[in-house]
């Protein structure tokens, strides 16, 4: 063989093996990133060829699948009271990524979850049998509390205090899920939604934090009584009236004048709200156990998945002193979810222990077998001694039957609870947000519950909004949905 030939030679196989190597990468590399990409239509082909799975609440579904009517999608998803569960199950859309439980379990739901897999769909490359997603929402007490929040804007979360189980999980104003489900239909509801200006896609119950106002003080007066600032709710505190912020001019004031707020007790500042109490409060202790405290309840955790992700809730650091005592009652920089509110109640009725709140029973595979039970893995952690947790109820209903709390009120139970109104815009220049954050125990039964609602906006005068006024009564109808026999 001559030189140029085997020159010529080499180079061929030089380019044979370029494009092995190169139809290797496209097949093994590349193919997965073009299979895996959002824009790829064989995707969404291949996910609606067959209906989904469901998820159940109560024992019945409220998704479902629906033959279409040509195109190259063979079903389309489908939902029972929508709005009523969207901030349950968000939504599984032709045309845009899922959200909520249908994101989270989208391998589960399409059949594409390897656990789902039996020998057979190994062998045949066939797609397993969806799943199923079981979850903790009990239809009554969503039902009540999304009736209740009406044409208002804001939330609501119920908890069952003893094992975590999420009763409730309400954002309004709500959307329906089955619009955004078909390809061709999708866009013109995504673009309206997108466009409202009271946001409805947000879920305001997990994921849109707001100032607390005081029912932030739940959280001061625990820490006070943890690090043994004060030994009972009822030991007279160093509070004066009105309490001047340190390193300022400005004093602090309480929004009922004639309340006796002056040096009050733990109990008879949470029935009157005393700001000046909780603020000093707050600055005694210290920005660093406050913090402590408020991240044992669940503050400042980036990775609270009830599976869905909710946002941090913020108790802030690197603050003046005067900063401190905004924080006390719940201002400044802290803000907080309502599911992070409701948790603190959680904590305080299940005698100081957090049980791990989770809004998902269980999984399971076509057939009904078990993958995952959340329940059984749900654990508690404490979080205050059941002594503080006791003293705390005890103020805390001394706030529904004697204080601010009196909306909340329900015969034949316990309730406990606290109020809030937080400053929105400079200088409060805004409507206030309206909080409520409680817990029921039935005096007839082992029912309980822990709600934590917040309105943002309603049609009531600025004069009119209050934690008592507007959240309360939301509340109140969600745990008696909660006891009802």
């Amino acid at each position: 063989m001559n030189k140029t030939i085997r020159r010529a030679s080499v180079f061929t196989l030089l380019l044979v093996f370029s494009l092995l190597i190169r139809a290797t990468w496209v097949q093994f590399y590349e193919g997965r990133a073009l299979a895996d990409d959002k824009d790829n239509r064989r995707n969404a082909i291949e996910t609606y060829a067959e209906p989904l799975g469901n998820i159940v609440v109560a024992g019945e579904p409220v998704t479902g699948s629906a033959r279409t009517e040509g195109g190259d999608l063979a079903y389309t998803r489908t939902y029972e009271n929508g709005p009523l569960y969207a901030a349950v199950t968000g939504y599984a859309s032709q045309a845009y990524a899922p959200t909520q439980l249908e994101g989270i379990y989208a391998d589960l739901l399409n059949g594409t979850d390897p656990r789902l897999r039996t020998v057979t769909d190994t062998v045949t490359g066939r797609r397993a049998d969806p799943g199923t997603v079981v979850t903790t929402i009990d239809p009554a007490v969503q039902k009540a509390a999304y009736e209740a929040l009406g044409g208002k804007k804001g939330a609501a979360v119920a908890i069952d205090p003893g094992t975590g189980r999420i009763l409730a999980v309400v954002s309004t104003p709500s959307y329906d899920p089955a619009s955004l489900t078909g390809a061709g239909t999708a866009g013109a509801a995504w673009k309206r939604l997108n466009a409202d200006p009271d946001k409805p896609l947000i879920n305001r119950a997990l994921r849109r934090p707001l100032p607390p106002g005081s029912t932030f003080k739940l959280v001061v007066a625990a820490a006070a009584l943890e690090d043994g600032l004060y030994r009972s709710v009822d030991e007279r505190t160093d509070s004066p009236d009105p309490y001047r912020l340190p390193g300022t001019v400005t004093d602090l004031t309480n929004e009922n004048p004639d309340a006796p707020c002056e040096n009050a007790s733990i109990r008879v500042g949470l029935q009157y709200s005393c700001n000046n109490v909780f603020a000093k409060m707050a600055v005694d202790l210290g920005e660093d156990r406050v913090r402590a405290m408020a991240e044992k309840f669940g503050f400042n955790d980036g990775t609270q998945d009830v599976p869905v992700r909710a946002h941090p809730s913020v108790y802030p650091s690197d603050m003046e002193p005067s900063q401190t005592a905004l924080t006390g009652i719940g201002q400044f920089d802290v803000t907080a979810t309502p599911l992070q509110m409701a948790m603190v109640s959680a904590a305080i009725a299940n005698g100081g222990e957090l049980a791990r709140p989770h809004m998902v029973s269980r999984v399971t595979d076509s057939g009904g077998d078990v993958l995952r039970d959340y329940d059984e893995e749900a654990g508690s952690e404490r979080i205050v001694s059941s002594s503080t947790a006791g003293q705390l109820r005890s103020a805390m209903e001394t706030v529904v039957d004697e204080g601010t709390g009196s909306n909340a009120r329900i015969s034949g139970a316990a309730v406990g609870g606290k109020t809030g109104t937080a400053q929105h815009g400079e200088n409060n220049s805004m409507t206030p947000y309206a909080w409520f954050t409680s817990y029921a125990r039935s005096d007839s039964s082992d029912k309980e519950v822990a709600v934590a609602v917040v309105v943002e906006q309603s049609d009531a005068a600025r004069s009119e909004v209050s934690g008592n006024g507007l959240a309360a009564p939301v509340a109140r109808a969600a745990m008696e949905a909660a006891l009802r026999d």
